[in-house]
């Protein structure tokens, strides 16, 4: 199984440079002990809300051009699906995302507002839903992480935080699917393999967690995912692909409560000033939980999404 390198990511940064925004790099704590400070990437700042725009668009840019006029298809519960819509749209290439029932309806929405084509299904038919679409009409499936130009995209993250936060010790990262881990965990471990990747989800959907202490790939069910509140980190398991890089070049998998991803979320929209959805949060959140035995240091935490719905959200700020 061949792995994305540093070059693959370089080159999905010149691809992705002009739709996709170097999103800025912004304080929530400062010193700490040992002298921590806590810097969030704020990705929830993307056209479309969230990182996923990033591998999108390098996905579709290497689309076959014999592929475009069938168009593409995509699994997902909001953000990588209103990112294929975006890019699509970019792209003048006709896009379906299939989507669980039961998403948020911002989401759902915001993949429609984007171009795309919502088919809602059971969350567990979406996989074969999917394929059954392209099946059907030849559209080329874009898979939400398993794939490797979905890994080069989203590590482009892991360059621009290398550039804006060139003494960084830590970078905490969001899990689900697992690929924006693997595509931060290539280009920093490329670039400065002195620098701790760890990779942080919901203790209510902690495969990757169970599966790294144990040193084999890990599926949950869709059961036990769900209850997390953080409802873009809800993947039963990360994809096949993923796990072979996350097992090369992420150094720690760790888990955090509901509790503290929910206190953090409000911390986040009231003192850095940014809107992130429970799962944009998740990684600041390893940073509170795990204060004592995260390494110290200048740590970036990931803040991966905002598309949150406001009702949700002012119950959260309201506390």
């Amino acid at each position: 199984m061949d792995l994305v390198t540093l070059a693959d990511v370089e080159a999905a940064a010149s691809r992705v440079a002009t739709t996709c925004l170097r999103t800025p790099v912004l304080p929530l704590a400062g010193s700490g002990p040992g002298g921590s400070s806590l810097w969030l990437k704020a990705e929830s700042l993307q056209p479309t809300g969230a990182f996923k725009l990033r591998g999108a668009t390098n996905a579709l840019a290497l689309l076959d051009p014999a592929r475009r006029e069938a168009g593409v298809v995509t699994h997902s519960s909001g953000n990588h699906g209103q990112a294929i819509a975006f890019a699509a749209t970019a792209a003048r290439v006709p896009a379906t995302v299939v989507m669980p029932e039961g998403s948020p309806q911002v989401k759902i929405e915001g993949t429609r507002r984007w171009g795309a084509e919502v088919v809602l299904v059971p969350v567990t038919e979406r996989v074969s839903a999917c394929a059954e679409i392209a099946a059907r009409t030849g559209a080329e499936i874009i898979p939400p992480y398993d794939d490797a130009r979905i890994i080069a995209g989203q590590g482009t993250v892991a360059l621009e935080i290398l550039e804006q936060v060139p003494d960084v010790d830590v970078v905490l990262v969001p899990v689900s699917g697992g690929g924006l881990l693997s595509g931060v965990a290539v280009a920093v471990k490329a670039l400065r393999p002195d620098c701790t990747v760890i990779g942080v989800e919901p203790a209510l959907a902690g495969d990757l967690a169970e599966g790294f202490a144990a040193g084999e790939r890990r599926v949950w069910s869709t059961d036990q995912t769900t209850r997390t509140i953080a409802d873009g980190l809800r993947t039963p398991s990360v994809g096949e692909l993923n796990w072979e890089h996350v097992h090369r070049y992420v150094d720690d998998v760790v888990t955090v409560t509901e509790e503290t991803i929910l206190s953090v979320m409000r911390e986040i929209v009231t003192r850095a000033r940014i809107v992130v959805e429970p799962s944009g949060a998740v990684a600041a959140a390893a940073y509170v939980e795990h204060a004592s035995t995260l390494r110290t240091g200048t740590t970036v935490a990931i803040a991966s999404g905002g598309n949150v719905d406001p009702e949700f959200l002012a119950s959260v700020l309201n506390g």
